[in-house]
């Protein structure tokens, strides 16, 4: 009856993937020119219409580290490893601003892109990657501040510098695992589109930006550690003002990094097929 029915010898029934399954690679690699597309909307987006336009990029973070330096290192007189405070403050926010800033836009990035997610199929996986890439751009400009920065100060530049790609790869691992896990669950739950923001102002503060690891008590820096943005700082601050690395920190955060990724994708691709009915 059914082969009559469809008038076929043979009847295909596609059915949703059932249970936990990894990320697909081949589909996502397929769909790049997708994901290019989303994160140069996501960057024009950012500065439609502003006077300054990606002028904030330098802007944001300059504001930030002038803030810090008179807040926390002249009044509060906190040290800074024997660096000038701007410098070290500066070296720290640029990876954190990047993770924050990658975190926030990808936890409200699949809610933002509803009317795609809900009428065209492809990785939805795709949506949260854009919005953590555009902020690389401000990154790479920020970066070059920084460079120019060190030279005023009399900082000198190091081989160190060398290690900075590798470093910059953990933190977007980092922010993907959980931009990833974050917009999953805004979907579901939009408590979260409140909690985000909360969640990611609290963990600056546990994370060594205004101040250096060493003003911890070290018998309780390793509890510091397993916040893996704290390695990643220090990382950032070794590469770009010549300290020594500290390589069971960084191999900690590199292992943190590494299981937020995996369990953000994971936990992703496990309820992405349910994103058009709940969004």
């Amino acid at each position: 009856m059914r082969d009559a029915y469809f008038d076929h010898q043979h009847v295909t029934v596609i059915e949703p993937a059932s249970g936990w399954r990894m990320l697909d690679w081949r589909e996502l690699w397929a769909y790049r020119e997708l994901l290019w597309v989303l994160t140069a909307r996501d960057i024009k987006v950012r500065y439609k219409q502003t006077v300054l336009g990606a002028g904030w990029a330098i802007l944001r973070p300059f504001l930030t580290m002038v803030i810090f330096s008179v807040v926390f290192g002249q009044l509060a007189k906190m040290p800074s490893d024997g660096y000038p405070y701007p410098v070290f403050v500066y070296a720290a926010l640029l990876p954190w601003t990047f993770f924050s800033n990658a975190i926030n836009a990808s936890a409200q990035s699949l809610v933002g892109s509803a009317h795609l997610v809900s009428k065209v199929y492809f990785p939805r996986l795709i949506i949260p990657l854009a919005s953590a890439g555009a902020g690389l751009l401000d990154l790479i400009i920020s970066t070059g501040i920084l460079l120019l920065m060190m030279l005023w100060y009399g900082v000198g530049w190091s081989w160190n510098l060398a290690a900075a790609p590798l470093l910059l790869m953990a933190v977007v691992f980092a922010a993907l695992g959980v931009g990833t896990l974050l917009s999953a669950l805004t979907v579901a739950y939009r408590d979260f589109t409140h909690i985000n923001p909360f969640l990611v102002q609290v963990w600056m503060y546990v994370t060594p930006v205004i101040f250096p690891v060493s003003l911890v008590p070290e018998r309780w820096q390793w509890v510091l550690y397993l916040n893996p943005m704290t390695g990643l700082v220090e990382g950032f601050r070794s590469a770009f003002l010549g300290k020594p690395f500290d390589v069971v920190g960084l191999g900690v955060s590199f292992l943190v990094a590494a299981a937020l990724f995996v369990t953000g994708i994971t936990y992703f691709e496990k309820v992405e097929r349910r994103f058009a009915d709940i969004i």
